[in-house]
């Protein structure tokens, strides 16, 4: 590894940031080492970096521009104003240091193209495709970060990209419609009879019931698919994926009869760290 000193506010910068934005992602990068930890950071980072823009502008432009930007950065066209920013200053040397492909990286920030409009996710199909480049993408980049890039770990990296993503879409909702945003697929839609307008007027209706009941399913089997694999990646690189534990305590949440999916149901803090944590003790992690 690079022995290059970096100012360590752009440590700092990039460990509140994911902190503030991504609090389970912040909590399991505790449980790896600190050379590792300060990487993962910087990848979680860029993940909040490329999220945000969404609600940082008002018209589609300006976020195509931010995220040209970063485009351009893995293209190797952005020199002098990429260390003056903390976040890419820590991600260059992520990349460095870890000898991670830059490709992912810029098929994120592509992906991350369609939350600039307000066209609905049409297909279940569509939607793996931009969870698999975004949330599976994630998953993969820390596994290598961890000391595991292999078949396994990116087959693993898929499911729990795909389980963590849709859990993310269901728990999303609630600000989503209000945004007129739609990541349910069109497709569970239109075969539950469910309306679009009625989701964006946040109508809690038996056919949306059924959308989301399907959706839950297929996070499931993606959950029971991801646990299975495992065992088959380095337990070191196993901290990599911790996240799951959460969505799974997130998925058993959101599953709750009688639950008004347009309700906000932040977790605390505290809880989301204590499943982190046993998580990390549990056979499943650790053997």
């Amino acid at each position: 590894m690079s022995s290059a000193a970096t100012p360590p506010d752009t440590v700092t910068f990039c460990a509140d940031l994911v902190r503030n934005h991504d609090f389970p992602r912040y909590a399991a990068t505790l449980f790896a080492p600190a050379a590792e930890r300060r990487a993962l950071l910087a990848l979680y980072a860029f993940n909040v970096e490329i999220v945000r823009v969404r609600d940082q502008v008002s018209q589609p432009l300006p976020g195509e521009i931010r995220f040209q930007w970063w485009t351009d950065l893995f293209s190797g066209l952005v020199h002098g104003s990429a260390e003056g920013n903390p976040v890419a200053a820590e991600l260059l040397r992520a990349i460095r240091d870890f000898d991670l492909p830059v490709e992912p990286l810029s098929l994120l920030v592509d992906e991350h193209q369609f939350d600039l409009y307000n066209d609905p996710m049409p297909t279940m199909t569509a939607l793996e495709g931009y969870l698999a480049a975004t949330s599976s993408a994630l998953f993969a980049l820390a596994a290598r970060i961890m000391g595991e890039a292999s078949d396994a770990s990116e087959h693993l990296a898929r499911h729990a990209g795909l389980a963590q993503g849709i859990v993310q879409v269901i728990a999303n909702l609630p600000r989503d419609s209000a945004h007129r945003q739609l990541f349910l697929p069109q497709q569970f839609l239109t075969g539950h009879g469910c309306g679009i307008e009625d989701v964006f007027a946040g109508k809690q209706t038996p056919h949306l019931n059924a959308v989301l009941d399907q959706l839950m399913g297929e996070a499931r089997q993606h959950l029971a698919t991801a646990s299975s694999l495992l065992a088959q990646v380095a337990p070191p690189a196993r901290a990599a994926f911790l996240p799951l534990s959460q969505a799974r305590a997130d998925l058993d949440r959101l599953s709750r009869p009688g639950r008004n999916p347009f309700a906000p149901q932040p977790v605390s803090r505290l809880r989301a760290l204590w499943t982190l944590w046993r998580a990390s003790r549990s056979r499943e992690f650790t053997k």
